[in-house]
């Protein structure tokens, strides 16, 4: 594996993307040789430069591992970026999701907690939002959690409306108010994974006479916000 010798292990992209980057590359490297072994100081042959990269140009070299090479994280870096994506991915979980009977929201530090308890491994390659729905099926089977409601008011024409009511059935957690007027107006509690569903839905079957307002995004007992 040839490389060069970085003084920082961070690069940031407007450097490596700049036009200017030429004029920039003693600010980022501590030489323009080339290794095989840098710990033993053993430097690249001119056979094995022109090999690997088509030219013994050291500087034309150095470019293309900046531009096209991979950075060597440390383990202690690397440990941090971990740390940090199982604080987000808790966060992400305990800012959507609720205890079921009480209906209000959990702790990051209560989630990561049994994130620990389930030993969930953050995986470096997924993002954290993916990460979160998946942390929260596993925890599903040890705790009291589930998604938190979003209230929506449905507005829909009266003639569609009642049909379309049975049809919104199967996705609504919760009637809260339903009123007959000129217009069905029935204020619910959904999954929030319904919502587009719901939507095309309403869309479609009143060719877009009826309208869909979401009034929270999160349904929560009023008082204390959190609790461990």
């Amino acid at each position: 594996m040839l490389g060069t010798v970085l003084s920082t292990l961070r690069l940031s992209g407007s450097l490596l993307n700049s036009p200017e980057r030429e004029k920039d590359l003693d600010e980022v490297l501590q030489t323009h040789s080339v290794f095989v072994n840098v710990s033993k100081g053993q430097v690249a042959k001119k056979e094995d430069l022109i090999s690997a990269f088509g030219t013994d140009d050291q500087t034309e070299i150095c470019k293309q591992i900046l531009t096209k090479g991979e950075v060597q994280v440390s383990d202690k870096e690397r440990h941090t970026q971990l740390e940090q994506m199982f604080r987000d991915i808790a966060t992400i979980v305990a800012d959507k999701c609720v205890n079921p009977e009480t209906k209000r929201p959990y702790t990051v530090i209560l989630i990561e907690r049994a994130m620990k308890d389930i030993h969930y491994s953050v995986k470096p390659t997924k993002s954290t939002k993916q990460q979160a729905l998946e942390v929260i099926r596993q925890l599903k089977e040890n705790m009291k959690i589930e998604r938190a409601h979003m209230r929506l008011r449905f507005i829909l024409p009266v003639r569609e409306g009642k049909k379309l009511k049975e049809k919104l059935k199967p996705l609504i957690k919760v009637v809260e108010s339903e009123d007959f007027g000129d217009q069905l107006e029935i204020v619910c509690l959904i999954d929030p994974g319904c919502f587009r569903e719901i939507d095309e839905l309403i869309q479609r079957e009143t060719k877009g006479k009826g309208s869909l307002e979401v009034l929270s995004l999160k349904d929560v007992e009023e008082g204390d916000e959190k609790f461990e």
